[in-house]
């Protein structure tokens, strides 16, 4: 399957039952849910999906789940984030082999590579498969920015086609539209950046608070490209409390307990996350309660045929 970048690409929960075994059967509904609202592509296994939790097995079992369930109709991406080349290659090469549309693909985990070294890394990967690659740019968390001297080193290889600009600077996609024109697709991946970033000139959103609601997610991104600023932005301004649950260093846990209010999901969690408790859990849930109790009605969206 090709992709071509556009649209709302939940980075989506993984779900446990409550001995935090994989819960495959709620999985498959949350699959289905994302499906049914418009979402143009689904990433698996990523840093909202619990990945430093998961063992390889259980990731390419995510993957055999989700290309059961949904991967004729959008693509299915697989995220690759792991300490060594060799591992990073074994991973991609056995999603490849199971159908996978692509991966997301990290710098090197643990060790702080520089940027030689992670040019190194990213060309080695590419050369390993013919994916397409969405490169995951994310210095705030990670450590390591992807800089646009190394993107030009790495668009020698046509199979890395777009990034997940998580810099937290809007100008870098100016910068990178200046620099690289439609080369590489961005997809913003900051929830609470994402409306701007769009109007910027951002092919999509790799979104995290879609996994609780998928209908006003879509409809932003439907609304900006149709230029109906004004109406995406008034459910952007109601959407902003929820999205702020997104960069926290507990936004598995807050995106849960969002699913659980929302009757999409449950709020089990792999070790060593915790369930939240006490005021924690008390602001979380207030802000999901408010949220809910003026969640907006939504306007008619002519979904093009293209965008989905």
């Amino acid at each position: 399957m090709n992709i071509d970048w556009h649209g709302v690409y939940p980075a989506i929960t993984t779900k446990f039952n409550e001995d935090e075994s994989l819960d495959l059967d709620t999985f498959r509904d949350h699959l289905r849910v994302q499906v049914e609202a418009g979402i143009h592509g689904i990433i698996l296994a990523g840093s909202l999906g619990e990945a430093s939790t998961l063992n390889r097995e259980e990731k390419l079992q995510l993957l055999d789940t989700a290309l059961d369930e949904v991967g004729d109709e959008i693509p299915v991406l697989l995220n690759i984030a792991e300490s060594t080349q060799r591992d990073a290659i074994q991973l991609t090469k056995e999603a490849e082999v199971k159908g996978a549309s692509g991966i997301m693909l990290l710098p090197p985990m643990q060790y702080k590579a520089d940027k030689r070294e992670v040019v190194s890394y990213f060309k080695a990967v590419a050369e390993a498969t013919d994916l397409p690659i969405l490169i995951y740019n994310n210095p705030v968390d990670y450590g390591i920015e992807v800089t646009l001297d190394m993107f030009e080193e790495l668009i020698e290889y046509d199979n890395i086609q777009a990034v997940k600009e998580s810099t937290r600077d809007l100008t870098n996609v100016t910068r990178m539209k200046n620099r690289f024109g439609d080369r590489i697709k961005i997809l913003c991946g900051v929830d609470t950046l994402a409306m701007e970033a769009m109007v910027m000139g951002a092919c999509g959103w790799v979104a995290g608070l879609v996994s609780a609601f998928p209908d006003e997610t879509v409809a932003i991104y439907e609304l900006v490209k149709a230029g109906r600023i004004e109406e995406a932005r008034e459910i952007y301004r109601w959407f902003m409390p929820l999205l702020e649950l997104d960069i926290n260093s507990k936004l598995v846990q807050n995106i849960k307990l969002a699913e659980v209010a929302t009757g999409v999901g449950t709020e089990h969690v792999r070790k060593p996350r915790l369930p939240l408790i006490g005021e924690e859990l008390e602001h979380v849930q207030s802000v999901i309660s408010e949220s809910l109790e003026k969640r907006p009605k939504l306007p008619e969206i002519q979904q093009p045929v293209s965008s989905r």
